[in-house]
């Protein structure tokens, strides 16, 4: 698996796990690091991990042998 894709895989991750906190406990854990929804960092890793989803989904439809590199 290449670099970028295990990248992907990680914030992708992250980004499941904070959504996780948040329908469970009501925790932003982005927000909370961050200072706010609203701060600009928070903003960044926000859509980052949103750019790291939508590469994720191009592993889908990806044949086999490319994803095992």
């Amino acid at each position: 698996m290449g670099i970028i894709n295990r990248i992907a895989l990680i914030l992708s991750i992250i980004g499941g796990l904070n959504w996780g906190l948040i329908g469970l406990f009501k925790f932003d854990l982005v927000a909370w690091i961050c200072g706010g929804q609203d701060a600009i960092f928070a903003r960044i890793i926000y859509s980052i991990v949103g750019l790291a989803a939508i590469w994720c989904i191009s592993l889908l439809f990806r044949n086999n042998d490319m994803i095992r590199e």
